[in-house]
């Protein structure tokens, strides 16, 4: 996978850097922490400059990001309400407990959406239940961008940093994602536990 991403942004240049970030955003296996760090590591060696480098990365972002966001405002709450009335059972999933998941997120959208940019995979997929609350589309813009843009710069600016080492770097990066979803589905898991134990208890 590497070499095609390679082959992109030496033939586009920051327009590369933008589609392949955007596309990334809607399919979360593509790499960005190749995309970007390679990034870094050419304005070593090309004429593209890191700061517009990381621009053009977080306009990709976010182009990724509100295509996502529109889907989620697109899902038909009947429909959804209808699906979790015959499935929801089997994941101990209540209409009520979707509510309460949805004004959650209505009080603490704002936040989460930063945070979330900085967490593997989640920082993808947190577009489509913030399309789903109806999140407001400019403060999702306004986070999605802050967010992006310090993860976007980080990795650009490591890139350019750690050179011909690049894909060494990557690794690294690789590690603590591994890390991080580790510990995401441990709280995942403790968590439903916690709800069924408490579900049983009333």
């Amino acid at each position: 996978m590497d070499d095609w991403i390679i082959e992109i942004i030496d033939s586009s240049g920051y327009v590369g850097i933008m589609l392949l970030i955007a596309l990334e955003n809607i399919f979360p296996p593509i790499p960005s922490e190749v995309i970007l760090t390679l990034s870094g590591f050419m304005t070593n060696y090309t004429r593209m400059n890191i700061w517009i480098a990381t621009v053009f990365a977080t306009i990709g972002s976010s182009i990724g990001a509100i295509i996502i966001y529109s889907l989620g405002r697109l899902v038909n709450t009947k429909s959804l309400e209808r699906w979790i009335n015959k499935w929801g059972h089997i994941f101990h999933l209540k209409i009520g407990d979707v509510k309460k998941a949805k004004g959650w997120f209505v009080r603490h959208g704002n936040i989460t959406v930063f945070f979330c940019r900085f967490i593997p995979i989640v920082r993808s997929l947190i577009s489509l239940p913030a399309g789903m609350a109806k999140m407001n589309v400019w403060i999702f813009l306004l986070y999605t961008g802050i967010g992006t843009f310090v993860w976007n710069s980080v990795l650009i600016f490591l890139g350019a940093f750690a050179g011909s080492q690049w894909k060494e770097l990557v690794n690294q990066i690789n590690m603590y994602s591994y890390i991080i979803l580790g510990c995401l589905a441990v709280g995942v898991i403790f968590a439903f536990w916690a709800i069924k134990k408490i579900k049983n208890r009333s």
